[in-house]
């Protein structure tokens, strides 16, 4: 037996225990999700969840991409075809429509040179050893603090592949410390945001983020497929994945849906605790964050689907607090307004998967 062959049996071997764990993971997170829904609404049509099941099977490429259409098909009450599953979306399409390029946005300090756009409400950044201006001068630690501090008395440490709050420290002037930066590794540090009162009604300490999610299609033009407005709970300081809620946001007029969802996926017309109801609250400046995301992303189109997490201060100012170009979120914009990718032929990256007269007649709709 070859040195060449036991080390591609090997890699082959890795990439199947790494394919079953991550769609094991998926599996398990949107089983416990469909639950959820049904022991709200009631069990789902099983004749929908076997459509899901064959186009999981059929076009997808593999029945491991059912449980998150399983999901949607709970939430919509019925299955429509176009749906891309999570799973799918991180296991084929990321390598396929992002590459390396994608990881560029997990780099924090590297996103005002990529954009040189002040949209971006960075202070400084601590990389590997040295402390940076906003304009990426490099500056001794007697310094750091008064630069930080010097229009502000609190501001956020955001480490490299932070997301969804974690890796996320807020630092009050008092309790600004050069050396638990130091310890805390690279990252940096953006000026709290005072949030546009419009957010305030919700009563929540954290800043509300509005998520949009933009896509390059094949001819190289960029467009706004999903949004969605992230809200914290009355005692989180910043927005928590295991607490937000979720509300859809109308891609035309930029008004909130009837329906949010809490962080177990149990739907709710009003937020839990300020009690103020969604439908046709109007978010502020709209359509300036729409056109800045879009905007941005013509600046780095070789990723080409992006999650723009963008908020609206006081004084009306669009800002971006994070962007996502490698496994953003896709299940909750496709669960509460997709299929919002099927025009882009998606379902045809799997390349384990041929496309013949079957699948074919599953994507024209006869099942």
């Amino acid at each position: 037996m070859s040195a060449v062959y036991v080390e591609s049996l090997v890699k082959s071997s890795w990439k199947n225990l790494t394919a079953h764990r991550f769609h094991r993971k998926h599996a398990i997170e949107a089983r416990k999700i469909l639950r959820t829904i049904e022991n709200k609404h009631g069990k789902t049509d099983a004749a929908q969840l076997r459509l899901a099941d064959a186009y999981a099977r059929d076009v997808l490429g593999d029945l491991c991409y059912a449980p998150w259409l399983h999901v949607y098909t709970a939430v919509n009450g019925a299955f429509k075809e176009g749906w891309i599953p999570d799973n799918y979306y991180g296991w084929i399409v990321v390598p396929k429509m992002k590459g390396l390029y994608g990881q560029m946005s997990h780099l924090k300090p590297v996103s005002r040179l990529i954009f040189n756009d002040d949209a971006f409400p960075d202070l400084g950044y601590y990389v590997n050893g040295l402390f940076f201006t906003a304009d990426h001068a490099a500056i001794p630690d007697s310094q750091v603090e008064s630069m930080l501090f010097s229009d502000t008395d609190r501001v956020a440490f955001k480490l490299d592949h932070s997301s969804q709050g974690k890796g996320v420290f807020l630092m009050d002037r008092k309790e600004f410390c050069v050396k638990r930066i130091r310890e805390l590794g690279n990252g940096v540090v953006q000026r709290f945001i005072v949030q546009h009162e419009s957010f305030d009604r919700f009563a929540s300490k954290a800043v509300a983020t509005v998520r949009f999610t933009t896509v390059v299609d094949d001819a190289g033009r960029i467009s706004l497929r999903a949004c969605f407005l992230r809200l914290g709970r009355a005692a989180d300081t910043y927005i928590r994945p295991d607490s937000e809620v979720c509300v859809p946001v109308d891609l035309h007029s930029g008004r909130l849906y009837r329906k949010g969802y809490l962080s177990d996926w149990t739907d709710t017309e009003a937020h839990p605790d300020s009690k103020v109801r969604f439908e046709g609250v109007a978010l502020p400046a709209f359509d300036r964050c729409a056109q800045k995301v879009l905007e941005l992303h013509a600046k780095v189109p070789f990723a080409r689907c992006v999650g723009w997490d963008v908020t609206v201060d006081t004084n009306e100012n669009v800002l971006v607090m994070e962007w996502n170009a490698e496994h953003n979120d896709v299940k909750f914009s496709e669960a509460t307004q997709g299929p919002c990718f099927s025009d882009l032929q998606w379902e045809r990256l799997n390349p384990f998967v041929q496309h013949g007269s079957r699948a074919l007649a599953l994507q024209r709709g006869a099942l």
